[in-house]
Order: C-alpha cells, then structure tokens, then sequence
C-alpha cells in the first residue's frame, strides 16, 4: 500500500476542503404556468408535475 512522502499542511487540505460548500436551491420553471417551483415536486401554484395535474391547486382565501 503506497503511503504519502510528506504530510498534507493544513491550508492544502483547507483549500481542497473549500469546493464542498452547498449551493442554494434553483428553482425551475413550470411548464404549465410558468411560475417557479423546485424540481422533481408539484408545482404549488398550478398543482402540474409531468404534464398532468395531480394535486388541485391552493386557492388564495379571501380575508
């Protein structure tokens, strides 16, 4: 088993370790009323996922 000739310094595992940050959530666009919702779900607006209505869709209440 190959070992390492020289120990890795803190600011190169630091560096390499600094690309694992999370990225924010892109929402796509839906299809049907072009509103945004986040992948692979319903979208909350219209109730569409994969050209069908599946959910029906939330009704704004009247205050």
């Amino acid at each position: 088993m190959a070992l390492p000739k020289r120990r890795t310094s803190k600011t190169r595992a630091r560096l390499r370790r600094s690309q694992w940050k999370l990225q924010g959530k892109r929402p796509n666009t839906c299809p049907n009323c072009h509103s945004p919702k986040l992948p692979h779900r319903v979208c909350p607006s219209c109730g569409h996922y994969n050209g069908r209505q599946v959910v029906a869709p939330k009704q704004k209440k009247a205050e």
